[in-house]
């Protein structure tokens, strides 16, 4: 077991009808002015954002706002929000949105609080000294950043696409109303439920020596979401199981199931992020299009976490040796992704992956030669490039 810091600053609000507490939440907060950052049109049509505004309005909190995020959210937007914000005096910034809108503001955030371009601090140049401070009102259960510490963004100039972990961008407050999810495309529910599954997967497969109690979370948490999963392909306003997916998605990827383990492999969201900045390919789909493929090329180097995620995550039965059932296990896992909608090759996501975007894809993935990624078997550019092939 390892030493481990576990830090959750954000207060969740969980419920129906929560979103209504939006303005007492941010009054509470003592701010003068809130951008209000979301996607497209399916806030406005659902009838969100006004049940946002009116709240906001009881309160007396003024407020502007900032559309257009998509998927892979964009540095462009990024830098607009900024000088938004500083045109428009802003101090507090909430996120109505999923993953990609959160993200967003966090950049936003970033920029606001800190001298300099907002990319510095995703490219691993220096460092922030604070973030705006930010709520979320959560419409799809997936990407965790909710409750995280991270960030991800698409630099359009090379469409390289990273990753930021700071603590001054942890949400003030997280309202999650499962019910804001009722009308999400059966693609994007399961989508979500891959990267609540690979986010504590990427922790739970590593190549320590884990906690107990630890493990028998992120056992519980992986069971719960593969388990309602396959209820929202066929019922997806099934209110129960919705929530047990949202409050899955904050537990997963608030740092819970990484207490007292090494903190993962996370080789797998290194290799689809650069399919994501390349192809715009949505980041669970891509998730389970490249995992079992790095699973078969790293196996072997943590047999035994692979055979106990087999047995107890996924109920294989043990087999005559521990190869064999680790796997069945990455067999098993890859029928669910398919039981579901989900792709699991490449081809799958309607791409012809050629040998020279290979290439490509891997250099980013190593920053051009700056890095190695994961920590069950440390991948380089070549190791990289074979996982690619391997997943067409």
């Amino acid at each position: 077991m390892y030493n481990f810091e576990y830090y959750t600053p954000t207060r969740v609000v969980f419920g129906k009808n929560s979103e209504k507490e939006t303005g007492r939440l941010i009054k509470a907060q003592d701010c003068k002015k809130v951008l209000i950052h979301y996607g497209g049109t399916s806030a406005k049509k659902s009838g969100l954002l006004d049940r946002v505004c009116e709240s906001l309005d009881e309160e007396g909190v003024e407020y502007v706002m900032l559309s257009g995020v998509v998927p892979n959210p964009h540095l462009s937007l990024v830098r607009e929000g900024i000088e938004l914000c500083k045109k428009e005096g802003v101090d507090f910034i909430l996120a109505v949105g999923g993953g990609s809108v959160i993200d967003s503001s966090k950049a936003i955030g970033y920029g606001v609080a800190n001298e300099g371009d907002v990319w510095d601090f995703y490219d691993e140049v220096r460092e922030p000294q604070g973030c705006l401070p930010i709520g979320a009102i959560l419409t799809i259960a997936a990407a965790g950043s909710e409750m995280s510490d991270s960030s991800v963004i698409t630099n359009e100039e090379g469409w390289l696409k990273r990753g930021y972990s700071n603590d001054h961008c942890r949400c003030k407050f997280a309202i999650l109303n499962p019910e804001l999810t009722y009308s999400l495309p059966a693609y994007q529910t399961q989508c979500g439920c891959v990267d609540i599954l690979m986010h504590t997967m990427e922790r739970y497969l590593n190549s320590g020596d884990n906690m107990e109690l630890t493990d028998g979370i992120s056992e519980a948490l992986m069971r719960t979401v593969i388990k309602n999963a396959k209820i929202l392909k066929d019922d997806p306003e099934n209110y129960d199981a919705r929530a047990e997916v949202m409050w899955a998605g904050s537990l997963s990827h608030n740092g819970l199931t990484g207490c007292g383990t090494d903190g993962g492999d996370w080789a797998s969201h290194q290799i689809e992020h650069e399919l994501g900045g390349m192809f715009d390919v949505a980041h669970g789909a891509g998730l389970s299009a490249v995992w079992g493929s790095w699973a078969r090329y790293v196996y072997k180097d943590s047999i035994d976490r692979f055979v106990k995620f087999a047995e107890n995550v996924l109920q294989v039965e043990s087999k005559e040796n521990k190869e064999q059932t680790a796997i069945a296990g990455i067999e098993a896992m890859e029928a669910f992704y398919r039981s579901v909608d989900m792709p699991t090759s490449i081809s799958e996501l309607g791409i012809q992956v050629t040998d020279a975007q290979i290439e490509e894809l891997a250099e980013k993935c190593s920053f051009f030669g700056r890095r190695t990624v994961g920590c069950v078997k440390v991948l380089g550019k070549e190791d990289i490039m074979n996982i690619y092939k391997m997943a067409r």
